[in-house]
């Protein structure tokens, strides 16, 4: 019989579907030549939503350090993240003060995308990054970077080493770490007494309004509203005090944190508005969740339908991108070769695999040029107006940009 799952954040059983997206491949794992008659290890995609904290999550199938230990995304592929990464730092260095005798550490650094405009500035920063092969690229940027996964035991390390942060951010690593409790409690030991967190990340309400589904997978435990976020904060002695909402990611919350006992922060009329239209939204009422699984069916049928038609007109399509999300939706929809030819990306490691699970081959962009798909569908749909930007000679031939979220859309 099988136990029933616990909530990651506060114990509770867990009794409600949010969405059951089926089995499949972890989303990172990309396919080499020689592994393509091999088995594939597919992982139930059941997202869950707790009725207690209404904190809406994956089971940890799959332990962090077979995802995260070797990862084959590099956030300095996309020239909107740098520009956005790079505005932020001066926004921050502006807003917090921030000089040569700060200390900025960000969790999940990546390849040194954002650290690297601290760097540029003379500001002392240091990045946590799981992942070797990843780190390495920020290391040779200038960028100091530690190959750990961070969470309380990593938090004490350093500051027995006398470091702590004045600035410590997250991006898009919240959802990522499967104990919580223990990454949190983490930013509580390494923050300064007068310092500040910031943490991005998608927000849940944005995903359930227009039905960003492709944005759950293994690598993902968690999709945060603000109110959930403000209740683990809080759990850990951390007050929310401000947030932005951001268009990044299809629609993003930053979220600004510092310890409770620090009072000279005051709590920014924008949290409370917007704590306020997520209770009108429905996020702390199960009942808002239910619908959720059958807008996902219609968006996968209406993209069928969209692929099948254009199959049977004699059309070629080709992928542009190869992002987790993309596996998430071609997978789920059942979409490969017969439908789509092949995909591409920017990124050298993924070129010459090819997509766990469907095993549509990924190649180098000017596979397009040599091809002249009729269709480009663009799976990272958050980047689309760049991506259209960079691709737009397609239109020389008569191509046109297929939009697969929130439902499908033809750009000519």
């Amino acid at each position: 019989m099988q136990t029933e799952s616990k909530c990651l954040f506060c114990g509770e059983n867990l009794h409600y579907t949010f969405v059951d997206l089926g089995m499949s491949p972890l989303c990172e794992s990309y396919v080499s030549s020689e592994q393509l008659n091999r088995m594939e290890p597919f992982y139930p995609l059941h997202v869950r939503v707790c009725g207690n904290c209404f904190l809406v999550q994956l089971e940890e199938y799959v332990d962090p350090q077979n995802i995260f230990t070797e990862y084959a995304y590099f956030s300095s592929y996309s020239s909107d993240w740098l520009k956005h990464a790079e505005n932020y730092v001066e926004m921050a260095t502006d807003r917090f003060g921030l000089d040569q005798s700060s200390l900025v550490v960000e969790v999940a650094s990546n390849d040194g995308y954002l650290l690297q405009y601290c760097v540029a500035r003379g500001i002392p920063a240091l990045g946590i990054e799981p992942a070797r092969n990843v780190a390495e690229v920020a290391i040779q940027k200038g960028v100091p970077t530690r190959v750990e996964f961070f969470g309380e035991q990593t938090a004490r390390l350093l500051a027995a080493e006398g470091k702590s942060a004045d600035l410590l951010l997250g991006n898009n690593v919240l959802a990522q770490v499967p104990d919580i409790n223990d990454f949190v409690k983490g930013l509580k030991i390494l923050l300064k007494p007068e310092g500040v967190i910031t943490i991005e990340f998608p927000h849940l309400m944005r995903l359930m309004e227009e039905n960003q589904f492709d944005t759950i997978y293994h690598e993902h435990f968690f999709y945060f509203s603000f109110i959930t976020a403000e209740k683990i904060f809080a759990a850990h002695g951390l007050t929310l005090f401000d947030v932005e909402e951001l268009p990044t990611h299809g629609g993003s919350l930053r979220i600004f944190a510092r310890h409770t006992e620090n009072v000279s922060r005051e709590v920014s009329p924008r949290v409370h508005e917007l704590r306020a239209r997520e209770v009108a939204s429905g996020i702390p009422r199960l009942d808002s969740y239910g619908d959720f699984a059958e807008k996902v069916k219609e968006t996968k049928r209406k993209l069928l339908q969209f692929l099948i038609s254009a199959r049977r007109e004699g059309k070629s399509v080709a992928g542009y991108g190869a992002p987790g999300k993309g596996n998430t939706l071609l997978n789920y929809c059942g979409i490969r070769t017969d439908f789509l030819d092949y995909t591409v990306d920017r990124n050298p490691y993924k070129q010459g695999k090819f997509l766990p699970g469907t095993h549509i081959p990924i190649y180098d962009p000017e596979k397009i040029m040599e091809t002249k798909p009729d269709y480009l569908l663009i799976l990272p749909w958050n980047f689309k107006e760049e991506i259209m930007e960079q691709n737009n000679y397609i239109r020389e031939w008569g191509g046109k940009f297929v939009i697969p979220i929130p439902e499908v859309k033809v750009f000519p």
